[in-house]
């Protein structure tokens, strides 16, 4: 019985811990120098880039101490089209997107939405091949921005 109270305590406090679909990994650089590597990684790998955000510059615009953190929207019509023509509210998670923050210890970590999270989250059926191609070049991407090619 002890076991199933320490059990279900930690399901219940993972949703605190991780936020679901989210993939993540460290990097060994700055939050700045990280998302210049991705924006050029991207680009480089023929996707449009869409915005960059620089949230903690935003908040400093109204006095408010916010950790390093940058939102990357980038894209690739051809992908994301043919999973909106699958499911049109897959349009709620698309461009695809990386953040890079700041943690409260100082570690820099880059974040961005499964396909396959957002293929389950839509009933998403039809693509698993581009599925699949999206994750490992995502994950590719991230880990060469990170530092740790």
């Amino acid at each position: 019985m002890k076991k199933l109270i320490v059990v279900v305590g930690m399901l219940l406090a993972l949703p605190a811990l991780a936020a679901e679909g989210l993939m993540v990994v460290g990097s060994s650089q700055s939050v700045a120098t990280t998302m210049d590597r991705l924006e050029k990684i991207v680009a480089g790998a023929g996707f449009s880039v869409i915005a960059r955000v620089d949230h903690g510059a935003a908040a400093k615009g109204v006095d408010i101490d916010l950790r390093p953190v940058e939102l990357l929207l980038f894209g690739k019509p051809k992908a994301g089209s043919a999973l909106m023509q699958s499911q049109p509210t897959a349009a709620i998670d698309l461009p695809m997107k990386y953040l890079v923050w700041e943690d409260a210890g100082g570690k820099v970590n880059i974040g961005w939405n499964d396909p396959a999270w957002i293929a389950v989250r839509h009933g998403i059926t039809d693509r698993d091949v581009l599925i699949r191609k999206m994750t490992g070049a995502l994950r590719k991407f991230a880990t060469r921005a990170a530092g740790s090619d």
